[in-house]
């Protein structure tokens, strides 16, 4: 079963900040898409990449606004990254190491992109797809893409290294003040893959801060993206304390008929509800957990309109009420011995 591919709300935040900046109407664009209005808040959830292309889209044609792909790469940094993503490229000794952590992790940013290397002659192109070929103006996430790239060879090659080569899958023609910023990089399109190429004589450099591992996550298997079940869970989170979607809602960001999306779920051996339930309970525990939120704004954050609902169905989950459920989680967490 594929799912329908998602992105972190991460890469979306510049599209949204550079229609906010030139006053276009972007919460109203963002709820017509059936997006989550509060970005920065939810930053490293997720949400379906065809959706936040579409936005992209939509916003530079209404807007009027030049090349937005490009302008919305410029605002990305390394810091936007998945935490875990950062991680392993800060702790790989070299930036060869650092390239394979990257094909390896990639999906925690997009669940169904796919990374590789491929040797060009005395280069090395590191190439990305997202699975979302089929769709238009793909190359206002190719150039997030190949940013990303980027910024994680400049942890090793210094902050201002560029590319000489820039590739899109899309057909895609840079405007002139792209080319004035990038005046040393050449730009080709209609490839099989986005993708920017690096010097194999730079792979073996060692990374600039230099750090010593403290996290070792051995086989441990980034998320592939593949499961519908995963992809719902990994999606839900965003719209929480928002219009949660429906079922329908959801077949058709997945392109699926509601019948087939049923059934898939089915085979799996869930249904939306259960979904729905376990999603709710997971982001009620964690706020109960890790904040002092009153119970009813955990509540209203974790889907529910009715505080009475959310106690019965809390307390179906854990055998106890959300309340008690806090005060037995700042019981244990005190107990715990200090080294």
């Amino acid at each position: 079963m594929t799912a329908f591919p998602l992105t972190r709300c991460q890469f979306l935040i510049p599209f949204a900040d550079i229609c906010d900046e030139i006053g276009a109407p972007t919460e109203a664009l963002l709820t017509k898409l059936r997006l989550p209005v509060s970005l920065e808040e939810k930053a490293d959830h997720y949400v379906p990449i065809q959706l936040a292309i579409r936005f992209a889209e939509i916003a530079q044609r209404s807007q009027g606004i030049t090349d937005i792909g490009f302008q919305a790469a410029r605002r990305l940094q390394f810091c936007h990254l998945s935490e875990r993503l950062r991680t392993v490229i800060r702790f790989s000794p070299t930036l060869f190491i650092a390239l394979q952590q990257l094909c390896k992790w990639l999906p925690l940013e997009d669940t169904n992109a796919s990374a590789w290397l491929e040797r060009d002659a005395d280069h090395v192109r590191i190439c990305k797809s997202a699975g979302t070929s089929f769709v238009p103006h793909l190359e206002n996430s190719q150039w997030l893409q190949n940013i990303m790239s980027m910024h994680i060879v400049r942890q090793f090659a210094g902050p201002d290294w560029v590319p000489a080569t820039m590739a899109f899958g899309a057909r895609y023609e840079p405007s002139p003040e792209t080319r004035s910023v990038w005046k040393n990089t050449r730009f080709i399109s209609n490839q099989s893959a986005s993708w920017i190429d690096v010097p194999i004589s730079m792979l073996d450099l060692p990374h600039l801060a230099s750090e010593t591992p403290a996290t070792s996550y051995g086989d441990e298997v980034a998320p592939d993206g593949h499961e519908i079940v995963s992809a719902i869970r990994l999606m839900l989170p965003s719209y929480m304390d928002d219009k949660i979607p429906t079922v329908a809602e959801v077949a058709e960001m997945a392109g699926v008929s509601i019948r087939s999306f049923q059934r898939k779920l089915s085979n799996a051996g869930v249904s939306y509800s259960d979904l729905l339930d376990r999603v709710r309970f997971e982001n009620a525990s964690k706020l109960l957990r890790g904040t002092d939120a009153k119970i009813i704004d955990v509540a209203f954050s974790s889907g529910y309109t009715d505080p009475a609902h959310f106690t019965r169905a809390f307390r179906r989950f854990t055998g106890v009420t959300p309340r008690e459920f806090r005060g037995k989680s700042k019981s244990q967490i005190g107990a715990v011995p200090v080294i």
